[in-house]
């Protein structure tokens, strides 16, 4: 028999778009998600470890990566991969419920209810992702609140305070929302679009204001208020005429790398008290 007779598998050639196998199932393609989702999560667990707040961190990573499924099964999307598109969302699914009746028989509902800020801004943005608005300026802020909250659970399960989780939290949402704003407007003067200056400032100037209230009243240490300070000066640079001319890869890298030192800087600081 010729070679060419063999029987062979006919190959299925799939658009990019309706194209799910592995890992692209679940894990975001916006690159900014990362950093803005995982920073609070990691200020939390460094500067006020505890077993409970490992599993409401898991639950929060499992509800991280759940997002891209939903979406689909959300918008009777089109997949050759659709029953495994809801085996990926059961199973994380699944992993978020774990995630919190472990919280709930290690701390009870101490840290319970700092949550009920953080789902409302949850059900926010998948309202804005179902309709194809993630990248709306309301979708974003929502989704940066969600996880920005999360600091809140994570300090009260390690037995924290009230007043001192949630000025954990209030310097998780004064990195994430104002950066937010800032790249958003950043990237939009870059391509010439119409884009206000005055948002991001007038945020970075609240920011910075409500964690020098927070130190005067010694709730955070007052390194971050020099660190806010440093955001306010980029936020004002990277919106003004003398601003620099990056890709949004560039920025973005610049972003993880200011969310790295951050993160050190409010670690090393509260180990310090």
């Amino acid at each position: 028999m010729h070679p060419l007779t063999v029987t062979q598998r006919p190959v299925i050639l799939a658009s990019p778009k309706n194209f799910y196998s592995g890992s692209t199932l679940f894990l975001p393609r916006e690159h900014g998600a990362w950093s803005l989702a995982l920073e609070p999560l990691a200020l939390g667990l460094l500067v006020a470890p505890s077993a409970a707040g490992g599993a409401l961190t898991a639950a929060a990573l499992a509800g991280f990566f759940a997002r891209r499924p939903l979406r689909a099964l959300l918008r009777g999307e089109t997949s050759p991969d659709r029953n495994l598109t809801r085996f990926t969302l059961g199973l994380l699914t699944l992993l978020v419920m774990i995630g919190l009746i472990e919280l709930k028989l290690i701390s009870g509902f101490t840290a319970a209810w700092p949550l009920l800020l953080a789902v409302p801004c949850g059900a926010l943005f998948i309202y804005f992702d179902h309709h194809h608005e993630s990248r709306a300026a309301a979708a974003e802020l929502a989704g940066c609140a969600t996880f920005a909250i999360l600091p809140a659970a994570l300090a009260r399960a390690a037995g924290w305070s009230a007043p001192t989780a949630w000025a954990l939290a209030a310097l998780a949402l004064a990195r994430s929302l104002p950066t937010v704003l800032t790249i958003r407007t950043y990237l939009r003067l870059e391509k010439n679009q119409g884009a206000s200056r005055r948002q991001p400032l007038l945020a970075g100037v609240i920011a910075l204001g409500v964690i020098a209230g927070l130190a005067r009243e010694q709730l955070v240490p007052g390194l971050a208020v020099s660190f806010l300070a440093l955001l306010l000066i980029r936020t004002f640079w990277l919106t003004s005429v003398w601003r620099p001319h990056l890709s949004a890869k560039q920025i973005g890298v610049n972003e993880a790398s200011l969310g790295l030192l951050y993160l050190g800087v409010l670690a090393y600081a509260y180990h310090q008290q």
